[in-house]
């Protein structure tokens, strides 16, 4: 089979097209491992992930700063120990599907992970099981 010079010059093009279509993947690959201790945007919560069965679970393990005061606000007197990642289990390489407890709010969301990278981790709470979502960039505690 004989292919034209004009279909085989559109190859490149067609590769180009399905290569930006294609997920992105990382310049060099990482171990997923969300296990560890991480910190909030604001560096006022510390979380501790770590396996619960065969699930993913985070605990509070330190609170400072306003987080206290919010937290107080909202009922919880004594925030660490309370465990704000519930029941996630491993949806793919880097991503965790569970519940997120809000302290501040009172209630749980359905609730993602993803580790963007080795010391990131992108948390989702969703309502109408993932339709609308706020997430947040936590940084891995070295």
């Amino acid at each position: 089979m004989t292919r034209s010079p004009a279909r085989l010059a559109m190859l490149p093009l067609l590769i180009g097209a399905l290569a930006a279509a294609a997920p992105a993947q990382p310049a060099s690959t990482f171990p997923a491992s969300p296990f560890g201790r991480w910190l909030n945007p604001r560096g006022q919560v510390e979380v501790s992930i770590a396996p619960c069965g065969t699930m993913l679970c985070g605990t509070v393990t330190w609170v400072g700063g306003q987080a206290v005061t919010d937290a107080a606000d909202a009922g919880v007197e004594h925030l660490v120990g309370t465990q704000l990642l519930r029941q996630y289990h491993r949806e793919g390489n880097g991503a965790w599907q569970g519940e997120v407890y809000v302290p501040d709010m009172g209630e749980s969301f359905f609730s993602r992970i993803r580790q963007t990278d080795p010391g990131h981790l992108k948390i989702s709470g969703c309502i109408l099981h993932g339709l609308i979502c706020k997430s947040q960039t936590w940084t891995r505690r070295s």
